[in-house]
């Protein structure tokens, strides 16, 4: 893969693959706040500069997210980012928030917005889907 780096901390890395045409996020340890705002807002921009319809995040190492940041996510980046033209996101969770279904109501919610989301437990598997959507 072709990876184009857009942030690489020790929260968070975010990449572009330009051959896949998906931004890419892997979270190292837990990050909420400015820190993950700013990383997400970046990655915004490079998926409105490159074009990208397809986000992957490997979220397997985050912890919880504050209050705050979940509404900031679904209240605004979110729907700045589907905006920007993201059609389709593969989120990669531990197994258990994924058995504890938590996720459904967001899944529904961005759905309305436009956005396909699925919830997987292996990178391999996301990355397949990805590239079978469009």
């Amino acid at each position: 893969m072709t990876a184009i780096t857009i942030v690489d901390t020790d929260f968070i890395t975010i990449q572009y693959l330009s051959d896949k045409k998906i931004i890419y996020h892997v979270i190292h340890s837990p990050i909420s706040g400015q820190p993950l705002r700013d990383a997400l807002n970046a990655g915004t921009e490079a998926l409105r500069q490159y074009g990208a319809t397809k986000w992957l995040s490997d979220d397997r190492k985050n912890g919880p997210l504050p209050p705050e940041d979940a509404e900031w996510g679904f209240n605004v980046w979110n729907r700045r980012t589907v905006e920007m033209g993201w059609k389709y996101w593969a989120l990669v969770v531990p197994e258990a928030i994924e058995a504890a279904g938590s996720l459904m109501p967001v899944i529904d919610s961005l759905y309305q917005l436009g956005l396909r989301m699925r919830v997987f437990t292996k990178l391999e598997e996301a990355f397949a889907w990805l590239d079978s959507v469009e």
